[in-house]
């Protein structure tokens, strides 16, 4: 009897409840990022122009992409080289009196710093006997040309000079200094990548901090955050960047980055502040209120990773429209200095190429150029798709 009222009054052992954890945000966006074939596709090709310009910036390859390797206008391998640059050194070669001119040429060399040295000699004679140069065991003037000009008159120098030959063809032509214009094509890349990342990177930020301050404060913050954006807005968008560029003056990638940066923030700051107003009245944000947290904390600890992945798509949206606007600027002139090479640049030089049929420059930067913003911009497509699958219709997928 006792036996049985302790059965009857211990409580059943309980039951264990199996524990799965849900995955986040990011691996479900993973999951439908890869069942997308474009996307894969679009991703493997940023990453190899990524690897292509992290190459360029080690000076792996494309180092000597200022060297003039080619003859003038030098045309790709696959057409052939041309009829006028092989004959002309055959010309050189044939003209009456060439050996002549050749001959004689060595003798009529003359050391332009002669007669400033052998008056220099004449001035530094010694105004007291037995010193001066008679210490120093001669004359102390010395002609720093001296052996450059005997290999001149010995032929050294000019034969070596001459006889570097240049390529009559290069693998996608040569440009008007007979550059290579594959390797202008790479390190035009890393100018122009680089400056759409570093341009979108502070874009991001600025318009990721003034929308969250104007989304989590509200009153006189928001409505003077909604006034300095709207004169944005109100400004062309290109007229602006023109605008200030021709204040900031100076040439250079980081003019070019101020430029963009400076400009192109209040899109993302629209979307952010819309993010923070929908976000700040949840019950989380006021559970974080009621244990203390500060306004800070509750901005960018406990509200932003939930809108983190709008800032991440904002971020590959910017970075697209960045890379072609630096493009224009240096088509322009407002871009990069002249002995840094961009895609704007080459498309600058192109124009007056394509008056004379020398087509090859405008076309492999504009192949390299659209080839990198296509496949960037299905990928982002594709990123925000997985991200927020309710825009595409996806959901419960």
């Amino acid at each position: 009897m006792a036996t049985n009222m302790a059965t009857l009054g211990a409580s059943p052992a309980p039951r264990e409840i199996p524990h799965t954890v849900s995955p986040s945000l990011w691996i479900l966006a993973w999951r439908r990022l890869r069942q997308d074939r474009v996307a894969m596709v679009s991703m493997a090709i940023v990453g190899a122009f990524l690897v292509l310009i992290l190459l360029s910036a080690t000076g792996l390859i494309a180092a000597d992409w200022s060297r003039e390797v080619g003859v003038n206008y030098a045309p790709p391998t696959f057409m052939g080289p041309d009829a006028s640059s092989e004959a002309a050194p055959a010309q050189a070669a044939k003209a009456p009196g060439a050996e002549t001119l050749a001959s004689t040429y060595h003798s009529t060399i003359v050391d332009p710093l002669a007669d400033v040295l052998a008056q220099i000699r004449g001035e530094a004679k010694p105004k007291v006997p037995g010193a001066g140069a008679d210490a120093g065991g001669g004359d102390a003037s010395v002609d720093p040309l001296a052996d450059v000009m005997a290999d001149i008159r010995a032929g050294k120098g000019v034969t070596a000079a001459v006889a570097e030959t240049r390529a009559a063809t290069l693998p996608f032509g040569g440009d008007k200094w007979g550059r290579d214009v594959l390797k202008k094509v790479i390190k035009g890349s890393e100018t122009s990548i680089a400056v759409g990342i570093a341009s979108a990177i502070l874009a991001t930020f600025l318009g990721t901090v003034f929308g969250a301050v104007a989304g989590y404060y509200g009153k006189w913050v928001d409505d003077f955050f909604n006034w300095f954006y709207s004169v944005f807005s109100s400004i062309p968008y290109l007229l602006l960047i023109l605008a200030v560029a021709a204040v900031l003056k100076q040439k250079g990638m980081i003019t070019i980055v101020l430029i963009l940066g400076l400009t192109g923030w209040s899109g993302i700051f629209r979307l952010i502040r819309g993010e923070y107003l929908k976000h700040k009245a949840r019950e989380y944000v006021q559970a974080a209120d009621a244990i203390g947290a500060s306004n800070l904390r509750r901005m960018f600890v406990h509200i932003f990773p939930n809108v983190s992945h709008v800032v991440l798509v904002q971020l590959s949206i910017l970075t697209v429209a960045f890379i072609k606007s630096e493009v224009i600027l240096s088509f322009l002139g407002f871009g990069v200095p002249v002995d840094v090479v961009s895609w704007g640049s080459m498309l600058n030089e192109a124009q007056n190429e394509l008056i004379l049929g020398k087509w090859w420059q405008l076309v492999a930067a504009t192949i390299a150029m659209a080839t990198l913003v296509t496949a960037f911009s299905l990928f982002t497509d594709a990123l925000r798709d997985a991200l927020d699958p309710k825009l595409k219709g996806m959901a419960g997928h």
